[in-house]
């Protein structure tokens, strides 16, 4: 049967009682080996030096030196009064033979085993009592369990308490009950703690429901996706709190986890939204402010669109939208494409679009975080044609019978139509680019124009045409002849001056000796004979 020593000022649970003796009848004799004390309270350990019986009246056996200790120093017992664990608060009480060590306001960490030493002038007359005395300081603890609506609180000590004590309860510091347990209401914002009667100065630590919950986000500033990213619950609660996480949703709320600390360990953009926690302990619940998870990422499908999407018509307004995902938001910068080159194209509208701007654009998105490009759109500006221009072939005298293709061209889009008039006739000659009158005759002259058209609008050109009157193909052809000899005649007597040109060169090469003079004289003579008898 355990011992309980009730000394001023404390609460100790003797457990059992020992006698440790040293060789030579030397020896320390503890009255208990085990003490379980409360924490805050005051203790005392106690020890009795034994001598021989032969010695025990000898006046010249004194005590030169006495410790208590829990650890070694250098190989040696360090005194409790010199360890800074114990500052101010360890005494020792030495009476004779009885050595009394006290510590006060104990400590969870005093919990240890204490040995006294003491040294004398005798020789085997240094004893330390092996094994020493085991000390548990411990806390009077609440525990709590039971319903939604009640919790049953249970008052306990770790100490093996035999005799039955009676507890007392308090709740926000005024008595209410005593017994071991009773039932409080769940969520009331009280304290509770319990005491052991007549030691009502060292309670067990007070309980309550959660307070103060508040969530914390690391990192607190920008989150960027991919990252590593922690929420943490926390509240002031006894006993502590478990905590379930929710994100808010818009039509219900998504329990996440029920872990202390959820964590990403790499962030999505789905994962952005309000996130908040609730603590319960059993005494009750409450619920933390929310905080917001700002997912931040590069810009992504990157879109370009032109309003209008069809029929772009010339002179209209138009716009380009370029619009994409990236947080933060993305500054757009649209480009037209020209070849292998690029050109930035600012503003991105067109008050009045130009035919000339047609072509591929994109547009890039852009912020701190990269970039993304978008697919190409084209602009293909619609106009009514442009003035026409017309080709006559042959571009010459129209000769009466001969054959005439006109040809009509206009800048348009969509591409023009075309229809042939003369003036004065109801009746359109013919249609498209190309108009042929065969057989011209003189009845065929006269006014013409061509009108260019699409649905944007049409555009004409007014010609001449007149046939050579009184003109008839042979002298057509005799005058066209009689030109041609001109021309060949001149181009006949260029050629032979060139060639006896020629002639002469190659005569004064020749290799042959020359004639002496006299040959040279007698030919000449005879020249000039055949000349006078001709």
């Amino acid at each position: 049967m355990s011992l309980t020593a009730a000394v001023s000022g404390s609460v100790v649970f003797l457990l059992f009682v020992s006698v440790v003796q040293a060789q030579d009848d030397w020896g320390v004799t503890y009255p208990s080996l085990q003490i379980c004390a409360l924490k805050g309270s005051t203790v005392e350990i106690h020890s009795t030096n034994t001598y021989p019986s032969s010695t025990i009246h000898d006046p010249n056996i004194t005590v030169e030196e006495i410790l208590w200790f829990t650890k070694l120093k250098d190989k040696e017992p360090l005194d409790l009064r010199v360890d800074s664990d114990y500052t101010g608060r360890v005494q020792y009480v030495w009476d004779e033979r009885i050595c009394t060590l006290i510590i006060k306001d104990l400590k969870e960490n005093d919990s240890a085993e204490y040995k006294f030493s003491a040294k004398t002038n005798q020789p085997n007359g240094n004893v330390t009592g092996e094994p020493g005395v085991t000390l548990k300081v411990t806390d009077l603890q609440v525990n709590v369990s039971g319903s939604t609506t009640h919790a049953r609180l249970t008052c306990h000590s770790s100490c093996e308490v035999s005799d039955n004590p009676s507890y007392i309860w308090f709740r926000n510091g005024k008595e209410i009950y005593r017994g071991s347990s009773f039932r409080a209401p769940v969520n009331e914002d009280n304290t509770y703690h319990c005491a052991l009667q007549e030691h009502e100065d060292y309670p067990s630590p007070a309980v309550y429901l959660p307070k103060d919950a508040y969530v914390s986000l690391s990192p607190s500033d920008d989150i960027v996706e991919r990252e590593s990213v922690n929420l943490t619950c926390s509240s002031d609660a006894n006993p502590a709190a478990e905590y379930t996480w929710y994100k808010k949703n818009s039509r219900r709320q998504h329990p996440l986890v029920t872990i202390v600390q959820p964590n990403f360990t790499s962030i999505k953009t789905s994962d952005s939204g309000e996130y908040f926690c609730t603590a319960d302990n059993g005494l009750g619940s409450i619920a933390s402010g929310s905080v917001f998870i700002d997912v931040q990422y590069a810009p992504q499908e990157t879109l370009a669109s032109v309003i209008p999407s069809s029929e772009i018509v010339e002179g209209r307004s138009v716009y380009l939208v370029c619009s994409g995902d990236a947080n933060p938001a993305a500054s757009y910068t649209w480009y037209k494409e020209t070849g292998k080159r690029r050109s930035k194209v600012l503003p991105s509208y067109f008050l009045s679009i130009k035919s000339s701007d047609s072509g591929k654009y994109y547009c890039e998105a852009e912020n701190k975080l990269g970039n993304k490009t978008s697919r190409r759109v084209i602009i293909d500006v619609e106009y009514a044609p442009r003035l026409p221009s017309v080709s006559v072939s042959p571009s010459a005298v129209i000769v009466e019978g001969s054959s005439v293709i006109l040809t009509c061209s206009s800048d348009a889009n969509p591409a023009a139509g075309y229809t042939w008039y003369k003036e004065n006739e109801d009746k359109p000659k013919a249609s498209g680019q190309i108009f042929n009158i065969s057989n011209f005759r003189a009845n065929n002259s006269g006014n013409y124009y061509c009108e260019a058209h699409n649905k944007r609008g049409r555009h004409s050109f007014n010609f001449r045409l007149t046939v050579a009157s009184g003109i008839s193909t042979f002298k057509i052809n005799i005058t066209r002849l009689m030109l041609l000899v001109l021309v060949l005649i001149p181009l006949l007597l260029l050629l032979l001056w060139m060639s006896r040109s020629w002639m002469k060169k190659t005569l004064s090469s020749a290799t042959e000796p020359a004639d002496p003079p006299e040959m040279i004289e007698v030919r000449e003579t005879e020249v000039m004979k055949m000349q006078k008898s001709i």
